[in-house]
């Protein structure tokens, strides 16, 4: 598989992270660094999560690693982890106060700001229309106005894209509803239709796309309650009939003749993966459909940043981190349109750096989705964290 010298680039600049911590007036160093689980070694501080494709947490952050963590990591075939060296003591005070910014300082920020792409924005009724249109869809899969519904819901996406000529979402923003299933279908739904439009597919596909992306997890609505929304570590069992879900959701579309069958195969295979260890079937990634990959990369981001009973929500950086890692797992050039259509630090937001000066976003690179250009509210300093000259500074 080629990658691109600046696609790896990219990934190498989130092999290290440095943090300054302040606590009682005494800064202290945390270090951040990726190593390979064959070089790990006892007593090692891992600092991410390890998650199965359920979503749960088989090891916790901060958890200090012992010879069965490390084994178990090998067995799991997980390449490398990010490990903390140094203490970092949770009452830290971070810094975080409110800062008061010269006037030069402020002329230079608004003399460098440049807004964001347009992004796509679902005003509240819209929301609530969806909301409502998605619930009747899993609650009622062989209703008559089942296709109908489903195109209302994307129309509505697809005008909300076409309205502000979105070519990038605020990953942090999207929120249809508070039960997941609905929020989680929605989300990813919006988020597909946005990288497929930047992996270049015509109007006609993305609405599909958005389609397949809303119905991705119907079949769940073939799972027993006391499964899908268990808080506790699945079975064997409940989990063999949890990964049926997607066949499920095939089952419930294979008969319906105004639904392409990309929209299916998208349905059918978002769970599957390019090494061929993905389920239902195993397919390896000639047989994937381009729909399923694109719902993939969408599915795990949207799955990891919401809370969930059995799991904490990871931070958006996180979660983008873990998407960059699974390159073994994922489409590179999906994943590249992924990374290249969201918005992390939107121009305005306040961020600390690995410096310990907390900064203002003044403009975002799409190739650098981790690394926008920043200026420092104290020192009036201009960082561009896409430079190699910058590459050891980084957002806390």
């Amino acid at each position: 598989m080629t990658i691109c010298v600046d696609f790896w680039r990219y990934l190498v600049y989130t092999r290290v992270c440095e943090k300054r911590v302040r606590c009682k007036g005494v800064s202290t160093l945390v270090k951040r660094r990726y190593v390979r689980v064959r070089s790990l070694k006892e007593e090692m501080r891992i600092d991410q999560a390890i998650i199965d494709r359920a979503g749960r947490i088989l090891i916790s952050r901060n958890t200090v690693l012992d010879a069965y963590h490390i084994m178990s990591l090998i067995k799991m075939g997980i390449p490398g982890v990010y490990v903390r060296e140094g203490e970092e003591d949770e009452e830290t005070d971070a810094g975080t106060g409110d800062i008061v910014i010269a006037p030069s300082v402020q002329k230079e920020i608004e003399r460098r700001t440049v807004k964001d792409r347009a992004k796509v924005n679902l005003s509240e009724s819209v929301k609530a229309r969806v909301a409502e249109g998605i619930q009747y869809l899993y609650n009622d899969t062989v209703s008559e106005s089942f296709t109908s519904t489903t195109r209302s819901i994307t129309d509505d996406l697809m005008k909300a894209i076409s309205d502000n000529d979105a070519i990038a979402v605020d990953i942090s923003a999207l929120k249809i509803s508070d039960e997941y299933t609905f929020k989680h279908s929605v989300d990813v739904a919006t988020m597909s239709m946005i990288v497929g439009r930047k992996h270049g597919l015509s109007r006609q596909e993305v609405y599909e796309l958005g389609i397949s992306g809303l119905l991705h997890d119907v079949g769940k609505s073939k799972i027993p309650n006391e499964i899908l929304n268990k808080a506790a570590k699945l079975t064997d069992d409940e989990f063999k009939m949890m990964k049926q879900h997607s066949l499920f959701g095939y089952q419930i579309l294979k008969e319906k003749d105004d639904l392409s069958n990309p929209i299916k195969l998208g349905v059918l295979q978002h769970h599957e993966k390019m090494n061929a260890k993905g389920y239902p079937m195993g397919v390896s990634s000639e047989k994937i459909n381009l729909f399923a990959r694109i719902i993939s990369v969408a599915d795990i981001y949207d799955a990891l940043v919401t809370e969930r009973p059995y799991k904490k929500p990871f931070s958006p950086r996180d979660a983008v981190e873990m998407i960059m890692s699974l390159t073994e797992e994922l489409d590179i050039d999906v994943m590249r349109s992924f990374l290249e259509s969201v918005i992390l630090y939107p121009v305005g937001t306040d961020v600390e750096l690995s410096t310990g000066e907390r900064a203002r976003v003044v403009e975002n690179n799409s190739k650098y989705v981790l690394r926008p250009k920043v200026i420092g509210l104290k020192s009036g300093k201009t960082y561009d964290l896409s430079e190699i000259g910058n590459a050891s500074i980084v957002i806390l």
